[in-house]
């Protein structure tokens, strides 16, 4: 059968990398299995188990699963119905000297759970660089832009202008909230190591003779072993979901992140201020070829949404189990963890290739504020007149009239916004006409915008990225072939 004529997941077939990807195969899933059989072999005869060098030699020959391995594991696994006796069975015809050592003491728990955790450990490490990568990206662009003036919205109706640079340092902000999260999970993350069936080590205190002191240097040998820190001090026959869900909550908290992002970029793509990058020969519509349609920015919405939803499932999951372990969270998670990561590589490549290359047409951006910056400057007017003796209540009629009336150009005639005009025109505002012209300067209403993108951008997310700098020296910005 073709790979064509059944289904796969798009994020394998067009969105993830191949790195993520070969985390979560089933290559790197067996063959992290066989790997901690083996460090399971190599700390029990270092503890004093009498296990053969020679069966340890043929287990480390054989760590790799073998299209041919696999092939007589699925033989196994149809007349045991169970994966991990069928890999044991299927590792033990590979290394005949250790069929008798391989799992020994074990529970399925101590190569499926320990192997969860390894590949959430590497998961973790290939997003963290690629949200970095993403920061840095919006770090040099609020920096560029830090004093260009643009429309501020609450509502989504104009409000006080802000500055480009500003916008896009609330994005950063967020996203470096998901940078910390993703970091302290990671740094928590702990090893299930050898606990026996519930969690008792009952079966490795009958291995060790009654020697509890022997169960602590076996489980320190093998976090040595895989990367891990230490064991989490409690397991049942699993380690428990609560890390999982632990981990979602961060991970996927950065779903919603990109999603309200490429949202403000849609938004902007609409009003012609800010474009995402666009091919030469890229085509927006099949229909209307003029279109420049935001998709990569529609693409990480999506993505986004779907992310930031996986945590339902992982909390399900974890509140579900019963007592020691109930088999219910296994085929879930088989789908929810691989899937989570998998949606967050695909949006942060997406996101890396977006972010790098942001258009922005400042001229747009000046006519929609020219649109809106009279009405923003009657208070500055109002100021003004009170500094030549006129009244500020008699001021605020007056403009309120004319605002009205400019008001009604823009609406109902689909003109532009004369409201300087017509205070130009009325007597009334003649002690200060001189001084409208300079009070129209869209910088005059950026407050401290400059500073605070300059000060944020120069100061905490240069700190923190830093920690990075030799995976951001290194990564070329991510290309999208579809």
């Amino acid at each position: 059968m073709s790979s064509y004529d059944k289904y796969q997941t798009p994020l394998s077939t067009r969105y993830a990398s191949a790195e993520m990807m070969s985390i979560f195969s089933a290559r790197t899933r067996a063959s992290t299995w066989r790997q901690l059989w083996v460090w399971l072999a190599e700390a029990e005869k270092e503890l004093g188990l009498d296990i053969s060098d020679g069966a340890i030699a043929q287990m480390r020959e054989h760590v790799v699963v073998s299209d041919e391995a696999f092939k007589v594991a699925n033989e196994y696994e149809n007349k045991f119905r169970h994966d991990v006796m069928a890999h044991v069975h299927a590792y033990g015809d590979e290394a005949p000297a250790a069929a008798g050592s391989i799992h020994l003491g074990a529970t399925s728990c101590y190569v499926t759970d320990n192997a969860d955790l390894i590949f959430q450990q590497r998961a973790l490490n290939l997003i963290l660089p690629k949200l970095a990568k993403v920061i840095q990206n919006l770090q040099a662009f609020a920096i560029e832009h830090k004093d260009l003036p643009t429309l501020g919205f609450t509502h989504y109706q104009a409000a006080q202008l802000i500055t480009v640079g500003k916008r896009a340092a609330q994005w950063i902000q967020e996203l470096m909230m998901d940078l910390e999260d993703i970091e302290t999970v990671r740094d928590r993350l702990q090893f299930r190591g050898a606990q026996g069936t519930t969690g008792s080590q009952a079966t490795f205190l009958e291995l060790f003779n009654g020697d509890a002191d022997k169960i602590k240097q076996l489980n320190a040998i093998l976090c040595k072993k895989a990367g891990f820190p230490s064991v989490y001090p409690i397991s049942t026959q699993t380690y428990t979901r609560k890390v999982d869900l632990r981990v979602a909550n961060a991970v996927c908290a950065l779903g919603a992140t990109a999603e309200r992002i490429c949202s403000d970029i849609r938004h902007l793509a609409n009003l012609k201020e800010m474009e995402e990058p666009f091919e030469k020969s890229q085509i927006g519509s099949s229909a209307m070829a003029y279109k420049r349609n935001p998709m990569r920015s529609e693409r990480i919405t999506a993505l986004g949404r779907k992310l930031a939803r996986l945590p339902a499932n992982f909390t399900a999951t974890f509140e579900t189990q019963w007592f020691e372990r109930t088999l219910d969270d296994s085929a879930i998670r088989r789908m929810d963890i691989p899937e989570m990561f998998l949606l967050a590589d695909s949006i942060l490549l997406a996101l890396d290739n977006v972010t790098n290359g942001l258009v922005i047409y400042p001229s747009v951006i000046r006519s929609r504020i020219d649109q809106e910056l009279p009405f923003m400057a009657t208070e500055s007017i109002l100021m003004k007149l009170s500094t030549h003796g006129v009244s500020r209540q008699d001021a605020h009629e007056e403009i309120r009239v004319l605002s009205h009336q400019a008001s009604a150009v823009v609406k109902q005639e689909g003109g532009k916004n004369d409201l300087l005009e017509r205070i130009k025109k009325a007597e009334f505002f003649k002690p200060v006409w001189n001084d409208l012209d300079s009070l129209m300067d869209p910088k005059l209403f950026v407050g401290n915008c400059g500073k605070i993108v300059e000060d944020y951008c120069n100061g905490e997310v240069k700190e923190k990225l830093a920690r990075y700098e030799k995976e951001l020296l290194t990564t070329e910005t991510a290309q999208l072939s579809i």
